[in-house]
């Protein structure tokens, strides 16, 4: 248990037939609920930072992951370290040095052939270097003004197009568009479990589902039945944190933050828990 590698907590799902969830950490107080969470549940996580977060905190990218790793280290749980959504050539070269054992090389909103080309090229020196890496193909909006539904022309992934972007690239996981979207605060978003299934047959590495937030708890469970491994969950715990905060500062003078924070620490854990549930069932 402690710090494990992404590519084996993604393996032993894989495995297993069922999922692994990976939180998006913005700050400490995600990261401790996070591990809390994981801790209650008894079942693996996965810390994934994105390059939006890195930007927030100065364009550092190793201070955040030291913290993780220790964090990971004395863990009870299975934890790994992750650098997701991650679109600068600067971040994929210091990823390993900055303590990750995995990056998503995102290149999904630029043009085909462009995607390939770069995604290939990045994922044979990370590999060399240790790392798994994972990759989109389709197109999961809702970060951007680029695609803002999931359901617009040429967004879904392709299962012939996926096989032959895993041979072309090497990757070792797949995000896949199949309905969800990024930011969503309500669990309303319908997926395509047939895609998900003719997916998993059409490539040999797992799948991965961006914009799980969206997604209600028994579709979810469907979806890892149906071939998903690693589902990835940022917004559902910004509610969470936000909320418990706004409660705990509501009519309060107090300047001492660490209370609010507390309380955002504690919703973390309680969110992780939940979906830890329904994830790993």
């Amino acid at each position: 248990m402690s710090l494990v590698t992404t590519a084996e907590l993604i393996r032993e799902a894989h495995l297993r037939g069922g999922g692994v969830a990976a939180f998006n950490v913005i700050t400490l107080e995600h990261a401790e609920g996070i591990i809390e969470g994981s801790r209650r549940s008894g079942r693996p996580v996965i810390l994934q930072v994105s390059e939006n977060t890195v930007k927030f905190h100065g364009g550092q990218i190793r201070p955040l992951a030291a913290a993780l790793n220790a964090l990971a280290s004395e863990a009870d749980t299975s934890v790994s370290v992750h650098l997701d959504h991650a679109e600068s050539a600067d971040l994929w070269r210091a990823a390993a040095q900055a303590g990750y054992s995995s990056v998503m090389v995102d290149c999904g909103s630029l043009p085909h052939d462009q995607n390939v080309a770069i995604t290939a090229d990045i994922t044979k020196l990370l590999k060399a270097q240790g790392l798994s890496v994972e990759a989109e193909l389709g197109y999961v909006g809702g970060k951007d003004t680029q695609v803002t539904s999931a359901h617009a022309p040429g967004v879904r992934t392709d299962p012939l197009q996926a096989a032959e972007f895993v041979a072309a690239t090497g990757v070792d996981a797949l995000a896949v568009a199949v309905g969800s979207l990024h930011a969503m605060t309500a669990q309303t978003a319908e997926l395509d479990l047939d895609l998900v299934a003719a997916l998993r047959d059409a490539v040999p590495v797992p799948l991965v589902l961006h914009g799980s937030s969206g997604v209600p708890d028994n579709t979810m469970r469907a979806a890892v039945l149906a071939g998903i491994v690693k589902v990835n969950v940022g917004t559902a715990l910004n509610i969470a944190y936000t909320g418990a905060l706004r409660e705990a500062l509501a009519g309060s003078n107090k300047v001492d933050p660490r209370a609010p924070l507390e309380a955002a620490r504690g919703a973390v854990a309680d969110t992780v828990d939940r979906l830890l549930d329904v994830i790993g069932a």
